[in-house]
């Protein structure tokens, strides 16, 4: 089973990639962010850690014990070492539950392919678990023209977001793989297959 980590900056179009892979390769895919959220509910692992960090008013006024993720998220925005603060929670039990899951998906035999998708993959010190990471490079104009068309943003918000991650030089330095995704995506698949044939080199994809 190969273990596979796709990041980049918002807006490079990580989410074509990560269908791409699961509907053409059968891969199972793991977004962080989504596995966070999930972690921070009612009874699972961190949510009593996050709720004793920041206090019950952190909590929905309308789902009981429910963590307002709007509440919290004004919380950490604002503050730098309050975001380190949550950060330094969230990410060792996400990392913790994808060491686990991997190692029972690679007992049970049936996968070829574990994807890992993060933005702060690299900085988590994924590369630990990943066989290989791929950095999905759009650059910043072009990602800020899908952001406003997509999502409706404004520039600003764009760039402040923009400005809290890591630039592309730091992904290129430290990624095994890029997959330039600047034009269609029809050009970002071949790139992609071209890599997993090399990668699964006694598994050829056809």
């Amino acid at each position: 089973m190969i273990v596979l980590g796709i990041t980049g900056g918002i807006g490079s179009g990580k989410s074509c990639v990560l269908n791409e892979l699961e509907t053409s390769y059968g891969a199972y895919i793991l977004e962080t962010d989504k596995l966070a959220h999930r972690l921070m509910e009612p009874g699972e692992v961190i949510y009593n850690r996050v709720v004793d960090a920041f206090g019950s008013g952190i909590l929905h006024s309308e789902e009981p014990y429910a963590i307002d993720r709007k509440k919290l998220g004004q919380i950490v925005f604002s503050d730098a070492g309050q975001l380190d603060r949550l950060n330094k929670i969230v990410h060792p039990g996400v990392k913790s539950y994808i060491k686990e899951d991997i190692e029972a998906k690679r007992a049970e035999g049936n996968l070829r392919l574990y994807v890992i998708e993060a933005a702060l993959l690299l900085q988590d010190g994924y590369d630990a678990i990943c066989d290989e990471i791929w950095y999905v490079y759009v650059d910043r104009e072009e990602r800020i023209k899908r952001l406003i068309a997509g999502r409706g943003y404004t520039r600003e918000h764009c760039e402040k977001v923009m400005a809290s991650q890591a630039d592309e030089t730091y992904y290129k330095t430290y990624a095994d793989f890029i997959i330039n995704n600047q034009s269609d995506f029809e050009n970002s698949s071949k790139q992609l297959k071209a890599r997993l044939n090399i990668l699964l080199e006694n598994d050829i994809i056809c």
